[in-house]
């Protein structure tokens, strides 16, 4: 399975961005994928997750201002950012969790993107 995530970019606070992750080998059919963000000096942190039954999880961070969606058709996972924040600067990557789970943890997830950066200035 491969990830490609992109998307990212330099926004300012308040403003909007949308997040892409492309799976290709993608031969499960029951699993769960999500974003996950590192800012520097900071531990992984889960983002968004949502699995086949579509019930997402969210981090508290950002309830209310980002949405995962996805385009199964095209094996498209989507992050839209709403109202941004510096303290939502970070590495952005995408995951998959072959076991379907829900968890925000990024320790159950088998697969990952490279990562795509997101800076937002004040």
């Amino acid at each position: 399975v491969q990830l490609v995530e992109s998307g990212g970019g330099s926004v300012q606070t308040g403003g909007s961005l949308r997040l892409s992750c492309v799976a290709s080998g993608l031969t499960y059919i029951c699993y769960s994928w999500g974003w996950f963000r590192r800012a520097p000096g900071k531990e992984r942190e889960g983002v968004a997750v949502v699995d086949r039954a579509w019930s997402t999880s969210y981090a508290e961070s950002v309830k209310g201002r980002f949405t995962i969606s996805e385009d199964s058709a095209v094996s498209t996972l989507y992050l839209q950012m709403s109202n941004v924040k510096p303290e939502d600067t970070a590495m952005y990557y995408c995951a998959i969790d072959r076991d379907e789970g829900s968890s925000l943890q990024w320790w159950f997830f088998d697969y990952w993107g490279q990562g795509t950066q997101v800076t937002v200035s004040s």
